[in-house]
């Protein structure tokens, strides 16, 4: 009982929190979508001079596209504007310059937060990750598909491009209408987009310079969702088991990034607190990390730690913690596991 009066006075105090500011948000839009466009045609007019001057405009540009990104993530969840209409628009605008269906990732993503970290409905809106058991009873092929899946250069370099050629823009079976007619959409607005640019600058133009930016800030993007759920100490558990305060506190990491980083990303290093209450936008997340003590003590990783969440492959629920293939060859030949993984 005491456990759960806890649990309720912490969600509580995340609540004054959970209610955009329009100016807030209209002030964020401008000052991200604007600077976008600009460094986009900075990046074009400097083609002419040298694409070594090009490509870290790309970058930067790359940068403001997961801000973004943020936006759109903050309309699917109602967040970025108090009234739906203009969560709809907003989102289905970033939508188009990020390239994902809203609805369709609304619904998606709904179901990702309601079942973050439950080991018995994983599988929407999720990366992919299999139990010991599991990935051990699988067949053959099962288990290709999933080494191939999580292979870094396969998930951060062919990932983008799946996403963005094929998972978002097919809608799923069993769509509702909307979600349908929003798919179709954004990417007959994507088309139209793209006709226009190449009709102005040329296909090898646009293509030097859209590549890129999608390509980087994608494989940024899968990275940020890939490590702020997959690390050490994750919280883990089955439905009998799961706990939703616990899985959104212990479940997701604090990422601490270096300030311009996180402005860039925005705020979503403090993935703990967004998971407890997706309600927050994204600009009062650090408030709510600051003001509420308890939140402090989610487990912080940074940018040379998170590295180490590249070997992770495999859940392993007698030692609640991610183990590599190596680990596993040694689990089933009885020899003691040494990765830094099992020391802890």
């Amino acid at each position: 009982m005491k456990h759960k009066q806890k649990q309720a006075q912490l969600r509580k105090s995340v609540q004054p929190y959970a209610k955009a500011d329009v100016k807030s948000s209209v002030f964020q839009l401008l000052n991200t979508v604007v600077p976008y466009i600009i460094l986009w045609y900075l990046a074009y007019k400097s083609l002419v001079i040298s694409y070594w001057l090009t490509l870290p405009l790309l970058m930067i540009a790359a940068g403001f596209l997961i801000r973004t990104f943020i936006i759109f993530h903050d309309c699917t969840h109602g967040s970025f504007f108090n009234s739906s209409k203009w969560n709809r628009i907003v989102g289905t605008f970033t939508g188009v310059l990020t390239h994902f269906a809203f609805e369709k990732w609304k619904r998606n993503h709904a179901i990702h937060h309601a079942t973050s970290g439950n080991l018995d409905k994983l599988g929407t809106g999720d990366v992919w990750i299999m139990t010991v058991d599991e990935y051990v009873s699988a067949s053959i092929w099962k288990r290709i598909a999933y080494r191939l899946y999580r292979n870094p250069f396969i998930m951060f370099g062919l990932g983008p491009l799946y996403l963005y050629l094929i998972s978002n823009r097919f809608n799923r079976k069993g769509a509702h209408r909307r979600e349908r007619f929003n798919t179709y959409l954004i990417n007959l607005l994507i088309v139209l987009l793209y006709t226009i640019l190449i009709w102005l600058i040329g296909w090898q133009a646009f293509l030097a310079i859209q590549l890129p930016i999608m390509l980087i800030a994608g494989s940024l993007g899968i990275w940020l969702f890939y490590v702020q759920h997959q690390f050490e100490d994750s919280y883990f558990a089955t439905e009998a088991q799961w706990d939703f305060v616990k899985a959104a506190v212990d479940g997701s990491s604090y990422y601490k990034l270096p300030k311009i980083l996180q402005w860039l990303t925005g705020n979503i290093g403090f993935h703990h607190v967004h998971h407890l209450s997706p309600k927050v936008p994204n600009y009062y997340l650090e408030d709510v990390h600051e003001t509420v003590p308890p939140l402090q003590k989610a487990t912080t990783i940074t940018l040379t730690s998170s590295l180490q969440a590249i070997r992770f492959r495999l859940y392993d629920e007698d030692s609640r913690s991610f183990i590599t293939f190596k680990d596993l060859k040694a689990m089933r030949k009885n020899i003691p596991l040494k990765s830094s993984i099992q020391e802890k």
